[in-house]
């Protein structure tokens, strides 16, 4: 199974993702078991006008993918709506595939990525061999790392008599669902050559509310991190675990002749939710208008933020600190704090409303008091 996410750039300069999922209506011309002459090759084509395809390599004992070829065509207007550039556009990577004994059937049911040029591959459900030996597929398999049980570590546990337990099944206890603790805030940054051109703090936490509600926060030890750096435009990408992808856009504005500003304008959201990866579920946003700061200064946000993605996923921040552009000597500008953050700016609205209230005691009480006094002279 494979899927591709595309992210490309539309007639008005804005990007927008694509994602293309193959059916099972597909071809494999010019695929091939190879010769003494020309490697194995496994070529598809699907859709309108796609194509992707993987040739691979042996050692004295091992075989191994080696080149990943993917071409998509932005000619296809039901997937690339608006594209700014038709036609087609190939990509070229290694592949990562780990190398694989000789006669051995190579399989992996969890989901593996490969990212490059703004496109993520993914592939689940593998089952291949490549160098078939006398046209016989082998019964013994090598399995990925993610497919690879892990085993607890060994402990001496007390002895139970499994023989006289009883026959009538109890009620298994219910127990309270664990809340979901606060993310743990990951450092991010991007360069460009030897440069710093990218500095991210933050705590992430993945709000889903579909048929099945989850909360997921992002681990930073775990994320790998990509993106790009521009004068009007940046990307931060974050891979975590080879199964949530999250993509943040951050665009410079001009709010007069000689100001400058920039904000978080879109978020990309993709999540392979199920066991082995195959329920994929994607959301974006691309008329965002958060966290908007002077451009040179970093936004700062300790408090939490909720950033709404669409109608079915929210992403919430903690401890937020950023900056997209004009990094300097690889460290964060002076920040700006959000509002939330900012508790100077409650002191003259406590203190202007505690005006208020005398003012009006003291108009009322005035007139009170005046009001009896002409009782008084009424009397009189």
């Amino acid at each position: 199974m494979m899927s591709f996410f595309i992210k490309y750039e539309t007639n008005s300069s804005e990007y927008r993702n694509a994602t293309l999922h193959v059916s099972p209506n597909v071809t494999h011309d010019g695929s091939t078991c190879g010769n003494e002459t020309f490697a194995p090759l496994l070529a598809v084509q699907f859709g309108a006008g796609h194509f992707w395809s993987i040739n691979f390599t042996k050692t004295s004992g091992t075989y191994q993918g080696s080149i990943v070829t993917f071409t998509y065509n932005t000619n296809d207007a039901a997937v690339f709506q608006d594209a700014k550039k038709r036609g087609p556009v190939t990509i070229v990577v290694n592949d990562t595939m780990h190398p694989v004994q000789l006669n051995r059937v190579y399989k992996c049911h969890h989901n593996e990525s490969i990212e490059a040029e703004n496109v993520t591959q993914s592939f689940w459900d593998v089952t291949l061999q490549a160098f078939v030996q006398n046209g016989t597929v082998s019964k013994n398999e090598s399995v990925c790392d993610a497919d690879t049980p892990t085993l607890a570590p060994t402990s001496v546990s007390p002895v139970v008599n499994l023989t006289t337990a009883s026959t009538t099944s109890s009620p298994a206890p219910t127990t309270t669902p664990k809340p979901v603790e606060k993310p743990v805030p990951g450092n991010y940054s991007l360069k460009n050559g030897n440069q710093t051109c990218f500095l991210a703090t933050m705590g992430l936490q993945l709000n889903a509310s579909q048929e099945k509600p989850s909360v997921i926060n992002i681990n930073p030890k775990t994320t790998h991190v990509t993106g790009s750096c521009g004068n009007t435009s940046a990307t931060l990408k974050l891979n975590d675990s080879n199964s949530r992808f999250i993509d943040f856009v951050f665009v410079v504005k001009n709010t007069s002749a000689n100001t400058q500003r920039f904000y978080l304008k879109e978020v990309n959201i993709t999540l392979f939710v199920s066991t082995n990866g195959s329920e994929v579920l994607h959301a974006e946003n691309h008329n965002l208008s958060k966290w908007d700061t002077s451009l040179g200064s970093s936004y700062m946000c300790q408090k939490e933020q909720t950033v709404e993605v669409n109608e079915d996923f929210q992403i919430h921040t903690f401890d937020v600190r950023v900056q997209p552009f004009l990094v300097k000597e690889n460290k964060y500008s002076t920040a700006q704090e959000c509002s939330l953050d900012d508790d100077t700016i409650l002191i003259p609205i406590v203190v202007g409303a505690a005006l208020a209230g005398l003012i009006v005691i003291i108009v009322i009480a005035y007139l009170i008091g005046r009001r009896k006094s002409y009782a008084g002279y009424q009397t009189l």
